[in-house]
Formats: C-alpha cells, sequence, structure tokens
C-alpha cells in the first residue's frame, strides 16, 4: 500500500511538472507578445502625440508614426532574437557542464538525484528505484538535472526566430494602434482618439494578461493603462515645447 501510493505521488509530481512545463512555454509566448505590443504601442503614443503638438500637421503626424513603427519593430525583434539566441546558448553551455560531471563524477550527480527526490518527499525503497531508474537513462538523467536542479527548459530558448517574429509583428500591430486615427479625423480630434483608443487597448492588455497568468485584472490594467498615459503626456509636452521654439 505504502509503495502504491509513492507511486500515485510520483505519477501526479510528473504530471504536475508536465503541466508546468505546457504553461511555461504558453507564458514565454505571452510575455513576448506584452512586450512588443506594450512597447511599441506606448513609444509609438507618446511620439505621435508630440509630433501633433509641435507641427499640427496630420501628414508629419503619419509619418513620423509609420517610419518610428518600422523601425522600432524591427529594433525590438533583433533585441528579442540576440537576447533569446543568448539564453539558449547559455542554457547549452550548462547542459556539457551537466553532461561532463554526469560522466567524471557520476556519483555525486547521483547524489544531487537521491536529493532532489528526498525532497520531494519520498524514502527508502521508492527512492532508491526513482534514483535508479532515472540514473539508468543518460538523457533523462541529464533532463532531470537541467530541470530539476537548475531550473533550466530549453523549450524556453529553442526557436530564437519564432520569438523575434513575435515581438516584432506585436510591436507592429501595438504601434499602429495610436497612428490609425490621424488617417481619419483631424490632428486635433486624431490625437484625443488616439489617446483614448490607446489607453482602452493597454487598459485590456494589461487585464487580459493577469486573467492569463497571475494577478489582478483592474490592477494590471490600470498599470499599463497609467504607463501609456504617462508617456503620452510627457511626449505631448515635449512636442508643445520644441514646437514653440522652433515655430
Amino acid at each position: 500500500m505504502l509503495m502504491r501510493n509513492s507511486r500515485r505521488k510520483l505519477l501526479m509530481e510528473l504530471r504536475e511538472h508536465q503541466r508546468k512545463e505546457a504553461k511555461g512555454i504558453k507564458r514565454a509566448n505571452i510575455r513576448d507578445f506584452i512586450l512588443g505590443f506594450q512597447d511599441g504601442l506606448v513609444n509609438t503614443l507618446g511620439l505621435v502625440l508630440g509630433v501633433a503638438g509641435a507641427v499640427k500637421t496630420a501628414n508629419l503626424v503619419l509619418i513620423s508614426g509609420l517610419v518610428t513603427t518600422f523601425a522600432e519593430s524591427i529594433s525590438m525583434a533583433a533585441v528579442a532574437y540576440t537576447s533569446t539566441k543568448a539564453a539558449k546558448e547559455y542554457y547549452e553551455s550548462k547542459k556539457l557542464k551537466e553532461s561532463l560531471e554526469i560522466d567524471e563524477i557520476p556519483h555525486m550527480e547521483r547524489e544531487e538525484i537521491r536529493s532532489i527526490y528526498y525532497k520531494k518527499g519520498f524514502r527508502g525503497r521508492v527512492l532508491e528505484g526513482i534514483v535508479r531508474k532515472i540514473t539508468s537513462n543518460r538523457k533523462i538523467w541529464l533532463e532531470t538535472m537541467m530541470r530539476e536542479e537548475l531550473k533550466l527548459f530549453d523549450e524556453e530558448y529553442d526557436k530564437p526566430l519564432n520569438s523575434a517574429l513575435l515581438v516584432g509583428g506585436s510591436a507592429v500591430a501595438g504601434s499602429l494602434i495610436p497612428i490609425i486615427p490621424f488617417f481619419i479625423f483631424s490632428v486635433k480630434n486624431g490625437m484625443i482618439v488616439s489617446l483614448i483608443f490607446s489607453i482602452t487597448m493597454l487598459f485590456a492588455v494589461g487585464g487580459a494578461k493577469a486573467k492569463i497568468m497571475v494577478g489582478s485584472w483592474k490592477r494590471r490594467g490600470l498599470e499599463m493603462a497609467v504607463i501609456g498615459g504617462l508617456a503620452a503626456l510627457a511626449g505631448y509636452l515635449i512636442g508643445l515645447l520644441l514646437g514653440g521654439i522652433y515655430a
């Protein structure tokens, strides 16, 4: 009975571990999307309101906004690619180190496996069976060390290009939101609509982030809305200042 309960506990541990891994991949994608979307929207909002406050000309607002959109998105995509690639290289270096340790000091690495599962509550023959099973397969042994000891998961770093495309694409989507009203309205009305539209979208994205991940949706939504509002205010005031100087 004790062994059966221990095996059931191990199975539950493994299932929970798999669930967290899947959620971790999802969270990484959400993080990349929100990073690109928020950064693209906030930066472009501040810029277009600043330009609109300075020049009062729709064409210049649109040109500056579109130039910023694509320059910002390409830059963010490049940063996402290089940072994810660097993280992947770090993961591979740690994996190589663990692999060498398994070859050179297997008795110590075996003790680390035993310690990991001891802390999870396994004892006696069940614990020894787990250690024996894991260390009998080198691939599983190495993966267990990476995940359980170092808390590193290769799924988060295995596709730098995908991360770059997601961040860049979401940055374009976010950047277009403050610009669209200037295609439809005059500069004065476009500024008002752009601000309202952008703040609303930031609040919605912040709320959705909290719903999917963790936290209060109202608090997260308000937090992102305030950030966008401050950026817009700063951009507008700078635009007014520069417009008054160089007009």
